[in-house]
């Protein structure tokens, strides 16, 4: 929302610097995002005020004139100008003063000619012969709009030769108002904040103008029959009615605010709806009165305030048809539609130039029901957006008076005095109890009795003692305020946050206990982030057809195993997961469409039903995908373009137990409906298992629309994993003494893992065994038939001395007649 400071001040005298107030508004909830500076950059020594006294024809151009303009010097100056609203004045000047922006020379202006805002210094200079000492001025050159098509008159009324900056110069603070204050989305509630927070009276002129004009209220004034059908939707709707106005434009104010407040002017009675709506927060409509539709047998329009009915449609002001459902509140005269409540008018009773007789409405809807319209419709406008917020039903009847005499003032029109008023929903007062005590209590901080008093009366509660503290009439404007807590934020925040004084606490401050649980699931986030995987994030409720699609045999699944909703929002999300896998393979097949490399994994919460028990387990699980080839795309030579297999996904899980200084892990021969067989593997940590994890089975690929590419993955329970996690481990010594180097051969059985070789190696080592590394594995005649060779790199090394050959030597034979008791191992020859 922008509003001008020129405006602001018609209602509180601020007498604060600008960047002051915003920022004193700001530490009181209304965010002002930025400040706009306009005429900022006028030059107040060369742009002035100026006044056409007379225009001639050039005489060496037909599409050029001579303008002859006083700013206030004794001698006027001559300027050439191509201005079409310029031009129609050489056959005579009008009978009214010409007021124009006038620039002299070395003036910065916008450049005309050119788009993105350039800026060039004025000079003067001969355009077909005849010299220029300066510009009458556009709105783009002065950089108010892009509209350069005619030079910008002022008011006849504006004073020659003064700066122009002095005349047209503003501030307009945009503020960001979140939540539903209604009452914020006005010129007037801004001003009431900032009379509250400058110690001001608030100037309410504006708000009591029915009062002042006699304005009487009538269920059925003798313009019109009013009925709401639906009060449920509609609490209040007032119709006055402006009799004789002349459609034109409105007046070079009011169309400057609209503009700075970011509405486009139209005519004079659209623009006073548009003004009224921004400066108070109703919004407003005016109908073509002589284009509503009475009741068959009646004499007089009619409006009927009700629900549509099954397939009834309306044309908007925009132009386009809109089908409705019956949940959507519409104005209606005696022939049907004229306007969706609280969104947009129709097409057939808009304000033309041929109006002369306003039907003037100002209503309150059911908030929740117009952004439910909006929203349906697709249309946002500046009334929706504040019906949406909240709308006082009491501040109809001030708008619609306060609109009435703007049309009766700027349109020449006649105000009937009696205004037809619907109020089924009326607003009953609210009333709170505040404790003083509570002030206290809340904000921490003693606040005077008096301050008090004045920061809520300020705001317009009023305040009458009660016991030991204030009984509180809420205002009609404050749709939010029901309990004594929202009394002492008004507090707080008036008072001023900034002013509260920096206090330690009086108490000890509680022993700060670790979340191990969350810590390592963060420790597990960075090492997988380190190795070049991104995080997803994917729906906890899920279709569990995707769990079959997992196993490659087309096993069915129970919905006993599920956890399943009451109320799902739709007919293929009805459960919760039990495993992550399924929802990372369908995130990949998004991915795998516009990329061909994913590495990604999921951090979450799985779900398994308990018998006997409401709620169910909730483990946490850790998956991970990697897809596509080893190395993206790069310039350099010698990538490595083969598709990630395997042992890519292992190496991640190695790092990973690395990063989180968890050992003891086992990699075994796996089996699992969803992966290759021979390609899965089974892995534990401390004896315990975690999950699996393999490559993918060429069915379930195809079944969930992979690309034919391996595709690996894994899911853990991230708690098993974490349950062995060392946060810090023990740092060993290094040695001093020199390590010898050997390598070991030995022949085994086929089916023997290498790491249970290696893991009896590093047993029987003992602690002068500090590396066991396997560098290579050999299958062949030379060692017969269901034989494999392996072959390790040995470091010994001794903490307190320099091993001898003699000593490596009994280690290795100890190595070696392990080997062989336990595996019936050999040593190749």
């Amino acid at each position: 929302m922008q509003v001008p400071l020129s405006w602001l001040r018609e209602y509180v005298d601020v007498d604060v610097p600008t960047s002051e107030l915003a920022t004193r508004l700001t530490v009181a909830g209304l965010d002002v995002e930025s400040v706009e500076h306009i005429g900022e950059t006028w030059d107040r020594d060369k742009i002035f005020v100026g006044q056409i006294v007379d225009v001639k024809p050039h005489p060496n151009a037909d599409r050029l004139c001579l303008a002859v303009v006083e700013y206030g010097t004794q001698a006027p100056l001559t300027v050439v100008t191509g201005a079409p609203n310029v031009q129609v004045y050489e056959t005579g000047m009008p009978p009214y003063p010409l007021k124009v922006a006038f620039a002299t020379v070395g003036a910065r202006l916008i450049d005309g000619h050119k788009d993105g805002g350039s800026v060039l210094k004025l000079k003067a200079g001969r355009i077909r012969g005849i010299r220029s000492e300066g510009m009458v001025c556009s709105e783009k050159e002065l950089g108010l709009s892009d509209e350069h098509e005619g030079i910008l008159y002022l008011p006849p009324d504006a004073p020659v030769g003064v700066p122009l900056a002095d005349y047209m110069g503003d501030e307009v603070l945009e503020f960001e108002i979140k939540g539903a204050f209604g009452h914020l989305q006005a010129v007037v509630g801004i001003a009431r904040e900032a009379a509250a927070l400058l110690g001001k009276p608030l100037k309410r002129d504006v708000l009591e103008v029915a009062e002042t004009q006699g304005v009487r209220l009538s269920e059925q004034a003798d313009f019109v029959e009013l009925e709401i059908p639906d009060p449920d939707l509609c609490a209040r709707y007032t119709a006055a009615m402006i009799r004789g106005v002349k459609v034109a434009p409105s007046p070079f104010w009011m169309q400057q605010r609209l503009i700075r407040a970011g509405m486009r002017p139209i005519n004079n009675i659209v623009d006073i709806t548009n003004y009224v709506m921004l400066e108070l927060g109703q919004p407003l409509h005016a109908f073509d009165y002589h284009a509503l539709r009475p009741r068959p047998g009646s004499d007089k329009p009619a409006i009927i305030i009700r629900r549509a009915g099954e397939g009834e449609t309306i044309t908007t002001l925009d132009g386009v048809q809109r089908d409705l459902d019956t949940e959507m509140l519409l104005i209606t005269d005696g022939g049907g539609p004229v306007a969706v409540a609280g969104v947009m008018g129709g097409l057939e009773s808009e304000v033309s130039v041929q109006t002369t007789d306003v039907l003037l409405e100002s209503a309150n809807f059911n908030f929740l029901n117009n952004r439910r319209t909006s929203q349906k419709l697709k249309l946002s406008s500046e009334a929706s957006m504040r019906f949406g917020k909240r709308v006082p039903p009491e501040l109809t009847f001030k708008a619609a008076a306060r609109a009435a005499w703007l049309m009766a003032e700027l349109a020449g029109g006649t105000v009937d005095l009696t205004f037809g008023d619907l109020y089924p929903g009326k607003q009953k007062p609210t009333i709170v109890e505040l404790p003083l005590s509570l002030v206290r209590r809340i904000l921490g901080i003693d606040i005077p009795v008096d301050e008090v008093v004045r920061i809520l009366e300020s705001l317009e509660f009023q305040v009458e003692p009660s016991g030991e503290g204030f009984s509180v009439t809420v205002p009609d404007y404050r749709l939010d305020i029901d309990m004594p807590v929202d009394l002492v934020e008004e507090i707080g925040r008036v008072y001023g946050y900034d002013h509260f004084p920096c206090t330690l606490i009086s108490d000890e401050m509680p022993p700060q206990r670790r979340n191990m649980r969350l810590e390592g699931a963060e420790r597990v986030r960075d090492v997988l982030t380190r190795c070049g995987l991104d995080e997803v994030i994917t729906y906890s409720i899920v279709d569990i057809r995707d769990d079959a699609r997992l196993s490659s045999s087309g096993e069915e699944m129970s919905v006993q195993d599920y956890v399943a909703l009451r109320n799902p929002l739709s007919s293929d999300r009805v459960h919760l997961r039990r495993q992550l896998l399924p929802s990372l393979l369908n995130a990949a097949r998004s991915n795998l469409r516009f990329l061909e490399r994913v590495s990604i994994f999921e951090i979450s919460r799985v779900f398994h039903p308990r018998s006997g028990h409401v709620l169910p387990d909730e483990p946490r699980h850790l998956c991970i995908l990697v897809a596509g080839p080893r190395e993206g795309r790069s310039w350099l030579d010698g990538q490595d373009r083969t598709m990630m297999d395997f042992y890519d996904l292992k190496g991640i899980v190695e790092a990973l137990c690395e990063g989180i200084h968890v050992s003891d892990v086992t990699w075994e021969r796996g089996h699992h409906p969803a992966y290759h067989p021979g390609r899965c593997a089974q892995v534990s940590v401390g004896g315990a298992v975690v999950g699996v994890a393999g490559e993918l089975h060429p069915v379930v690929r195809d079944a969930f629309g992979l690309p034919e590419q391996p595709v690996c993955t894994l899911e853990f329970d991230l708690d098993v994993l974490l349950s062995n996690w060392v946060e810090a481990p023990e740092a060993m010594p290094l040695s001093v003494h020199p390590p010898v180097y050997e390598d070991l051969a030995v022949v085994v059985d086929v089916e023997t893992p290498a790491s249970q070789v290696r893991d009896l190696i590093a047993q029987a080592g003992g602690s002068m065994l500090r590396q066991v590394e396997l560098f290579d594995v050999y299958q062949g005649e030379q060692i017969g038939a269901g034989k494999k060779s392996l072959a390790y790199a040995l470091t010994y090394q001794a903490d307190d001395k320099t091993l001898t050959d003699k000593q490596v030597a009994r280690l290795r034979a100890r190595i070696v007649r392990e080997l062989q008791r336990e595996l019936d191992a050999s040593l190749r020859a």
